[in-house]
């Protein structure tokens, strides 16, 4: 028996315009899947760059990575989900934006009760680039100063929180004295507004001289080459995303000239390519959120429908904290 969804899909790269929101004919689940009444949807920056081509895809396609909702039916070979089941995923393929969907059952997990849809929706996928930034690309220790980039961003402030949750002198820059306030409260101590050009000098004032253990960069070709020079010796820049484009090119003996740095370009999805790490790892973060070292922040939410207006919203950088896209 089928199910009317409606999809947004784009068959073609370009501006917001592109976004279609579309109706499909949904097959019942295979016997590996399930299928999802989506309650909200997760919005992530690198929905943008796909949209765009950056990332290229073939075409047609839909578009996101994370979304929340109830299990509807499962699959004849299923025996870990039921209806009625909450779950979440953020790895599931492309095509988060839709209001049905069947997905593999491994690439799901159950929500806890003391966790909300929404939640679940705008952190799974945030809060695990910021699971494994902070517990196994660098493993944060009490003491050590953090340096994050675009902090009050939705990665941004739960990499702010979560550092100093567990003990770290954190730093954050942003792009407005607003956002800055926003960064400050998201548990920067120091809040660094890296529009102005010499936002390295007020860092370094700011710290007593002291440099990041890690530097988090998801900002790219703007900030990269002066993460280097907050990098402290030994320290390692992460290079996790490109919001303002691709970061540069250096020559690895920069790294020894700024102090033998390390440097880094990892990817969530790697990290949770295995179900059962992945489980483990949400389970890490959920146990975060139960705790209050990680919060949902949302900044905005839009109808499925109003998917252009989204995406042109978190182009203009017009957004603070995490978007959500409501069915």
């Amino acid at each position: 028996m089928t199910t009317t969804a409606r999809q947004v899909i784009i068959t073609q790269f370009g501006g917001p315009e592109v976004l279609q929101l579309t109706q499909v004919e949904l097959p019942d689940p295979q016997p590996n899947q399930v299928r999802i009444r989506q309650t909200a949807m997760g919005f992530n920056f690198i929905d943008v760059y796909q949209r765009k081509g950056v990332y290229p895809l073939p075409l047609p396609t839909g578009l996101g990575h994370e979304a929340a909702g109830v299990v509807e039916a499962v699959g004849a070979e299923v025996s870990d989900f039921a209806v009625g089941d909450r779950v979440a995923y953020m790895h599931a393929g492309l095509g988060a934006y839709t209001d049905v969907r069947n997905v593999a059952a491994d690439r799901l997990v159950r929500i806890p009760d003391d966790v909300t849809d929404e939640q679940a929706a705008s952190l799974i996928f945030k809060g695990l680039t910021a699971q494994y930034l902070l517990r196994k690309t660098h493993a944060v220790k009490a003491g050590e100063v953090v340096l994050v980039h675009a902090a009050a961003g939705g990665v941004g402030q739960i990499l702010c929180r979560w550092a100093k949750a567990l003990g770290a002198f954190v730093i954050g820059t942003a792009g407005s004295p607003a956002k800055c306030e926003t960064a400050r409260a998201a548990g920067a101590d120091v809040a660094i507004d890296y529009s102005r050009e010499d936002w390295t000098k007020t860092l370094l004032e700011a710290t007593g001289g002291r440099k990041a253990n890690v530097v988090y960069d998801s900002v790219g070709k703007d900030t990269f080459l002066k993460s280097l020079e907050c990098a402290a010796p030994f320290g390692l820049v992460v290079l996790y995303g490109a919001a303002s484009g691709p970061a540069p090119a250096i020559e690895p003996e920069l790294l020894n000239k700024k102090g033998c740095l390390f440097l880094t370009r990892p990817s969530v999805f790697p990290h949770n390519a295995d179900s059962r790490v992945f489980r483990e790892n949400a389970a890490e973060l959920f146990a975060a959120i139960a705790a209050g070292s990680v919060k949902s922040s949302i900044g905005a939410r839009f109808a499925l429908a109003d998917i252009v207006a989204a995406h042109r919203a978190a182009e203009a950088r017009a957004t603070e904290g995490s978007t959500l896209i409501l069915p």
